[in-house]
């Protein structure tokens, strides 16, 4: 099974004014072959020139064992307002969904490449998530560890 949920009222509100809890949009498709999920803003932001700033989705995703979900900037924000990721490609993995520390509440790093500043409007699109399976070796190492925290948890 795959999908979008929201993240709890309580989680988003650590981040975010509660007050936009309900702009909270599940990602969509916006054509029969798009191959990704819109992601839309819950918020109104603000991005100074050669700034990041960090988007609370208010979104987790539910996916295979086998699966990721690599997050891309919508073309449009990197041609029309240079604008991209701060990591350049986000990769969710399955076991970050439910973590302990955040829920699995997928965070959206912009950078502001240009010497303009940039506002951004509550339920524009910002960013797409692609589900995507992926393989191992053959002789891959027998790995018992469970991921505990979110984001950078898997550091060692």
């Amino acid at each position: 099974m795959r999908k979008f949920e929201k993240i709890s009222y309580e989680e988003f509100c650590k981040n975010v004014d509660g007050s936009f809890y309900a702009n909270v949009k599940i990602p969509q498709r916006s054509t029969k072959k798009s191959a990704g999920y819109d992601f839309y803003l819950p918020y109104d932001i603000n991005i100074p020139s050669h700034s990041k700033v960090l988007v609370y989705s208010g979104i987790k995703a539910l996916m295979e064992n086998d699966e990721f979900l690599m997050i891309v900037i919508r073309s449009s924000l990197g041609i029309k307002k240079n604008l991209k990721l701060s990591n350049q490609i986000g990769i969710i993995d399955s076991d970050y969904y439910n973590n302990q520390d955040n829920e699995g509440h997928i965070i959206i790093a912009l950078d502001n490449m240009s010497d303009e500043f940039v506002t951004l409007k509550q339920g524009e699109r910002v960013a797409q998530g692609i589900f995507l399976k992926y393989l191992t070796v053959d002789d891959d190492k027998t790995i018992n560890e469970n991921r505990l925290g979110g984001i950078g948890s898997t550091n060692k």
